[in-house]
C-alpha cells in the first residue's frame, strides 16, 4: 500500500484523480473498456469534480458499480447514494454502463444481479473512502473478510450513523436507516487497483489504525494493506495522528 500526503483536501482530490483518469485512459486503450467501482459522501465530492472534468477519457467505455446503498431509502432521498452517482457522476460523463443497488426492491434479486455483473470480468479500478469507524464501503467493525460473496445486507452501527448525521445528509439519527448493501471486502480487494480518497480531520483516526495498526476486522480498511496496487490519499489533517516514524517514512518515498 502506497501513501500519500497533501497539504489540503483539493490538491488531495486533484493527485487522486490524475492517477485515477491515467487508470481509465490505460484500461481502455489496452482492453477496450474500464470498469470500475465508485464510491460516494462527501469526501469524494472534490475527487469525483476533478476526475470527471478530466480530458481524454471515454465514458461510453466506463461500466461503473456502485459500491453501497441504503436499505428502504428511496432514490429522492438527498441521502440516496444512487442520487448522488448520478449527479456527480453519471449527468456529468454521460456514462451509461452503471450498475445500481436499488435498495427499495426486492434484495434477492438486487444480490443476484449485482453479482452477476461484477463477476463477468475484473475490476479495472475502485474508488473508496474510509469511515471514521474505519468501515470500507459499509463494512462496519466487526467486518467480514472471509465471505466471498459479492455483495452482503450489513447492519449499521451508531458510530457509521451518526458520521451521515454529521455530514449533513440526515437532520436527526433516528432518520438513518439501520441496514444496507455493501459489497464485500474481498470484492473490493479484487480490483486491480484502488484509490482510497480521506481528507479531513475526523478520518485521523481511523487513518491511523488502518495504517499504523493490526490488519484486523475491527479496523477494516486495514485489510488495503494487504493489496498490492493500492494509494491511500490523505490530507494533512486525515494524516495528523500518523506516527514521525511513518511520515518520516512516507516523505522518505517521495
Amino acid at each position: 500500500m502506497i501513501v500519500r500526503v497533501f497539504r489540503d483536501r483539493l490538491s488531495l482530490s486533484r493527485a487522486a484523480a490524475e492517477q485515477a483518469s491515467s487508470v481509465l485512459r490505460r484500461a481502455i486503450s489496452e482492453g477496450g473498456r474500464a470498469r470500475i467501482i465508485v464510491a460516494t459522501g462527501t469526501s469524494q465530492l472534490d475527487f469525483l469534480h476533478a476526475l470527471t472534468s478530466a480530458t481524454g477519457i471515454d465514458w461510453q467505455r466506463v461500466e461503473m458499480f456502485h459500491l453501497d446503498e441504503y436499505v428502504g431509502l428511496p432514490m429522492t432521498h438527498p441521502a440516496s447514494f444512487r442520487k448522488y452517482l448520478r449527479e456527480h457522476v453519471i449527468d456529468k460523463t454521460g456514462i451509461a454502463q452503471y450498475h445500481f443497488l436499488d435498495g427499495n426492491g426486492d434484495l434477492k434479486t438486487v444480490f443476484h444481479d449485482a453479482a452477476e455483473a461484477i463477476r463477468l470480468a475484473p475490476v479495472d479500478v475502485a474508488f473508496a473512502g474510509i469511515g471514521e469507524n474505519g468501515h470500507l464501503a459499509f463494512n462496519d467493525p466487526p467486518a467480514d473478510f472471509l465471505t466471498e460473496e459479492p455483495y452482503l445486507l450489513v447492519e449499521l452501527d451508531e458510530a457509521c450513523r451518526r458520521q451521515q448525521v454529521g455530514e449533513g445528509w440526515f437532520t436527526d439519527i433516528s432518520e438513518v436507516p439501520k441496514q444496507a448493501i455493501s459489497m464485500s471486502v474481498r470484492q473490493i480487494l479484487k480490483a486491480r487497483e484502488i484509490i482510497c480518497v480521506v481528507p479531513d480531520a475526523r478520518k485521523a483516526r481511523a487513518v491511523k489504525l488502518c495504517v499504523e495498526g493490526e490488519i484486523c476486522p475491527t479496523a477494516p480498511a486495514s485489510i488495503l494493506r494487504t493489496h498490492s496496487a493500492t494509494t491511500v490519499y490523505l490530507d494533512k489533517e486525515s494524516a495528523s495522528l500518523l506516527s514521525p516514524p511513518t511520515l518520516s517514512a512516507l516523505n522518505a518515498g517521495k
